[in-house]
């Protein structure tokens, strides 16, 4: 019973150990920071953001769209996303809040 709590708090400790890992992108070197946030009520519908935009905005978009990508997988099954204010998006036109980039959208029901 001993052997079993154990194994049960080293994986629990591991776990947790790892979980920044899976925001974070490397691009060019440089690693990029991502999150998204939801409504409970429609998780269709997000916000995504990226950064340091400072450092690259096609680093900061990856994060973003990262996130993006994790989340309508989770929720919807489908990595498909209907953009608002995408990656696509020329430089000059995205929106860019705290030296983070900011992606909208709704993920796309399969």
């Amino acid at each position: 019973m001993k052997s079993g709590w154990l194994c049960a708090s080293v994986l629990c400790l591991l776990a947790a150990c790892g979980s920044g890992e899976l925001d974070t992108v490397t691009f060019d070197g440089a690693r990029f920071s991502g999150d998204l946030r939801s409504e409970r009520s429609d998780r269709a519908g997000f916000v995504a953001t990226g950064g340091p935009a400072s450092v690259s905005l096609e680093g900061a978009k990856q994060a973003a769209a990262y996130q993006v990508v994790q989340h309508c997988i989770a929720y919807l099954g489908s990595s498909d996303a209907a953009w608002v204010n995408g990656p696509d998006v020329a430089d000059d036109q995205l929106v860019i809040q705290e030296d983070r980039v900011v992606l909208t959208g709704r993920c796309a029901e399969p």
